[in-house]
This record gives C-alpha cells, structure tokens and sequence, in this order.
C-alpha cells in the first residue's frame, strides 16, 4: 500500500511540474507573423512583464511594505504625528494583526517623518530596549560607529536613557553636544519600544515607563505638540503588510515622500516600469490594477515559501543538528557578529544584497539590531522558530504536541513561547487571552525543574496551566525567546526539545 502511494505521489509531482513546465512553454512558444510577435503575443508578453516585474518588485519591497502595513494600520487606529505614541497597556493580544509580536512585555511606536519636523529629539526614560529605525528597518547608525539602532539597555546609554537625537538624510546641522546623534537613511523612521515588567499581576509600571517619552523638533521643546498616548489594547488593529493592489499605492506615497534616495536607479527604473514614478501621477489602468493586484497576492504567497525554508544561499538555519529550531542569523553556519548577512541584508562575502533573505527575515519578523542578535550574555534576546515538529512535519492545529524544556532555562530576564498563524505570522487567534505562555505564567515544572508545555485543540487532564489551544484545521508556529540569554543559550549546551506530536 505505502509503495502504491508513493508512486502515486510521484505522478502528482510530476504531472504538476509538467504543467507548470507547460507554462512557460507556452509562452516561450507564442506565435510570430513575419518574424514579429502577433498582437496577441505583444498583448500577453507585455502583461506578463507587467506581472513579474509587479512580484519581483513585492519581494524587493518588503521591509518596506512591512513598516507601511504597520505605519498606516497605526495612523487609522491613533493618528499620526512624531507626538502620538501608540502603547499596548495590557500586552499585545491576537486582535492585533502585526508580524510576530511579543505578547510578554509592553510594546510602544511612534512613526514621525524628519523631513517634515527635521532633527528630532526622543528624551527617553531609563530601562527601556528600543530600536530607532529607518522605513527600510535598517537599524539607524549612530555618530561613533559602536551602535546602531539600539537604544536603552543594549544601546549607547545602557539602559538610563538620555537624549536621542534623530537627524534626516544629508543633515549637516549643529548638533548638540549631549545627545546620541542617529542619522537616518529615510525621511520616515520607525521608533519602536519595548519596556519589562516583573510580574503579571502587575504591568503598570512597564506603561509608565513608555508614558515618560517626550518628543520634540530640535530646539522647539517649548512649542512643541504635547505628548497623546493613545491606548492601543482597547481593540483590534490592522497592522500586516498589505498584500494586494494597495501595496504599489503605498510604495507610489513612499517614494514621493522619499524621493530619489529611496532607492538605486535600478529599483527606480523597476518601479517606473509599474507607473510609479516620483511627482508623477500613478493611474493604471483596470486591466493593470487587476494584474498588479494579483502580482502582490502571489508575491505575499511567495514571501511565506521563503519564510518558512530552513536554508537560505546554502546556510543552515538549524540552532542544533539534531533539533528542528531555525535562527536566521545565529545558526549552525553562522554566527553574529560574523553573519553570512549583515543587518542591511548584504552577503558578507559576494558583497550584494541577499533578496530571499531579506523577504525570509521581514515576512516572519520586523525590526533587527545589534542588539537583538547580540551573542554577548545577558545582551539583548535569543530567538528560535519551528515550524515542523520532531519528524518534520508542519505544526496543525488539530494535532496535539508537547514540548520539553530542560532546567535552567537560560534567560535572565524571561523566556516564552508564542505561536502565530501560519498564513501571515500574526499572533495566532486561539481562543485564549494570549497566543503565548512563559516564564511569568509560572507553568508547573517537572520535579528536575525542567518544564513540559502542551499544545493543542484541548488541554491534557491536569496540565491546563502548561497548555496552549490551537484551533483545529489552522497551521501555525512557535517562536521560543530567550531575554538576556545567558551562556547555556549561546553556546548550545542547553537546548529545547522539539515539538513532539502525540496524535
């Protein structure tokens, strides 16, 4: 029976790749009259160029989209402006749709534009860990070279705060002598804020922390807008990069924003090609639309085949040999601060930019610094994502899993596991207050100490406190955090056990 249902397997693959190979043969044999293409052929031809261009240019763009999806979900929920802050007061629940969140600290952002405000002042207040970003979520250098985009305890002030000095492109200003001086690449930046709390029962004052934060143009703090936190756990927001016809409308805003720096005159040329071009208007026509439209539903797709491979250009993703856990930066091959890809994406060794991994990184995560992906202990956080379980195989909602964590679980801050939707890396809606369960849920330990989670529709007897739901017919995956990780996690002398299936 198993031989029958391979060799059925194998004629399905077959009989796919065939058609897919039809596909192009179909185009590559379009008929000529008098060595021209007929007008049928140009007609198909043009619109399948306008098709690939439209994907290619979707994959090129996604940590743009990325930061769009969030920037413009923030503006429909709370407004914008450098003074608007928006703060998840009661942790980042699933009603929120962003990209991977952390439901076990308190999220803070603010999006402002440099080229509207110029030089920006963030007076921050201690014990934060921030990012400050560019629209691209490159992290933004500062004057010095020793940081970049970190701020608070990885970065330049080591977590007492201080005064944070955001500068647009090209920028040759005075700059004050007592500020952390960040020169952005865009005029549109990205402020995103993460403050602790030591307990569940009571997180208020991770949200005074962020209620501290005070903005202001340079040299304007005395007519400057006031400060409005807006409470963003009041209800759901849609903050996912889009993934149809609105995605080019965005790129078409972006780069009138941005201008010219925004990319190379390759890119530029790729976007005219689409009808984007700065100060010009952007009027496809319906045909057009429809077909850009469907470029960017197959290039999200695409972006989610990418973002769930274990290998990238040859690198292996796997934490452990012997484990299904991927790090994309911090792997069996590769090792921050000597990455096969720096954190502007760029292959350390060929010199150009690593597009899939790029697409891998911003269609499963956003944001990345130093900071994040430090090996250094006690620095910053370690991530692990898995997909597949023990046998690797996809984790589905309908199957029930457990997962064992050896004792002394190696994070001096605190440790979680969160599971999010497989279709768009959202927190997975499951039914539960949170989609994640950690260190400060107090789960009941082993009588070693090491801790054994559980996964699926419905709780094991007696295991409810170290259960998580997942909805049946739904796939998903987990991502294991490990804040301030100490030297068990960077070494691999401690690591998790897969997921095991037990149904």
């Amino acid at each position: 029976m198993r031989r029958t249902l391979t060799t059925l397997a194998v004629v399905a693959l077959a009989a796919g790749a065939l058609a897919q190979d039809d596909r192009f043969e179909q185009l590559a044999n379009l008929p000529m009259d008098h060595n021209r293409p007929t007008g049928d052929t140009a007609r198909t031809l043009e619109e399948e160029m306008l098709f690939q261009r439209a994907c290619q240019t979707y994959l090129w763009a996604m940590p743009l989209l990325n930061t769009m999806g969030m920037r413009d979900g923030f503006d429909e929920s709370f407004g914008s402006g450098y003074n608007v802050m928006g703060i998840w007061t009661k942790r980042l629940d699933a009603r929120t749709r962003i990209t991977t969140p952390n439901s076990d600290l308190i999220y803070g952002m603010v999006f402002a534009d440099l080229g509207d405000t110029g030089p920006l002042v963030f007076e921050a207040p201690a014990g934060l860990q921030g990012i400050l970003l560019d629209f691209w979520q490159r992290p933004i250098p500062v004057d010095g070279g020793e940081y970049f985009g970190d701020l608070g305890l990885p970065g330049p002030d080591q977590g007492k705060g201080g005064k944070f000095l955001l500068v647009p492109p090209g920028y040759e200003g005075d700059i004050p002598e007592d500020h952390y001086v960040y020169r952005s690449g865009t005029n549109n930046v990205f402020i995103f804020l993460r403050s602790f709390y030591k307990s569940l029962d009571n997180i208020e004052p991770a949200t005074d922390a962020l209620k501290q934060s005070v903005f202001y143009p340079l040299g304007k703090k005395s007519s400057a807008k006031p400060m409005v936190f807006k409470d963003a756990s009041t209800g759901g927001h849609e903050m996912l990069p889009p993934s149809d016809f609105s995605a080019f409308e965005r790129l078409k805003w972006l780069l009138d924003a941005e201008g010219a720096g925004l990319a190379d005159p390759d890119w530029l040329g790729m976007l005219a090609g689409l009808g984007i071009v700065e100060g010009e208007p952007f009027e496809p026509t319906s045909r057009q639309r429809a077909i850009m439209d469907a470029a960017a539903r197959t290039a999200y797709k695409t972006t989610r085949v990418l973002g769930m491979k274990p290998e990238i250009s040859g690198v292996d993703f796997r934490v452990y040999d012997d484990r299904t856990w991927l790090n994309p930066v911090n792997n069996l091959d590769s090792r921050y601060p000597d990455a096969f890809v720096g954190l502007d994406w760029t292959d350390s060794e060929r010199g150009y930019t690593n597009l899939d991994m790029r697409a891998w990184f911003f269609t499963d995560y956003y944001s990345i610094s130093p900071g994040m992906v430090s090996m250094t202990p006690g620095k910053g956080a370690f991530y692990m994502i898995a997909f597949k379980d023990s046998n690797d195989a996809w984790l589905d909602g309908e199957h029930e899993y457990t997962l064992h964590l050896p004792p002394n679980i190696p994070a001096g801050l605190f440790w979680s596991v969160t599971l999010y939707e497989a279709e768009n890396a959202s927190g997975l809606a499951n039914g539960q207050p949170f989609p994640s369960l950690g260190k400060l849920n107090e789960p009941v330990p082993n009588d070693d100490g090491s801790i054994d989670l559980y996964f699926g529709p419905s709780a094991p007897e007696g295991k409810e406190k170290n259960w998580m739901a997942t909805p049946e017919g739904r796939g998903y995956f987990a991502v294991l955090r490990l804040y301030g990780p100490t030297e068990p996690a960077l070494d691999g002398s401690w690591k998790p056990g897969d997921f095991e299936k037990a149904n």
